[in-house]
């Protein structure tokens, strides 16, 4: 209950507050995100499976988000502007498989 409560004062204070990123990390923050939002899946996945261990999740959180964000960096810097699409494609992927243990777990399918 105490994440789904943060969750939506996250998402209450990111919509009321408005927040400016600045243009130099324009490219990165959706990256992080898709990572941050792998590792939710995995630990929901995680959770129904019986296995979630909360020290597991945050450094996954964390290296996930951090590992995206760099491997755009070094693209950027390299001139290797499909290196965004790497990352989305990667994050997408472990996304919905995430999502389908989900299902299976959940519905028996």
């Amino acid at each position: 209950m105490l994440v789904v409560l943060s969750l939506l004062v996250g998402i209450g204070l990111g919509v009321g507050l408005h927040p400016v990123v600045p243009p130099s990390w324009a490219p990165y923050l959706p990256m992080a995100v898709m990572a941050a939002l792998d590792s939710v899946f995995g630990g929901l996945r995680a959770r129904f499976e019986g296995t979630f261990n909360d020290r597991v999740f945050v450094i996954s959180f964390l290296s996930n988000a951090i590992l995206a964000a760099l491997l755009v960096w070094a693209g950027t810097r390299l001139g290797v502007q499909e290196m965004e699409i790497a990352v989305v494609v990667v994050f997408g992927v472990r996304i919905f498989q995430n999502l389908a243990a989900i299902r299976r777990i959940l519905f028996h399918a």
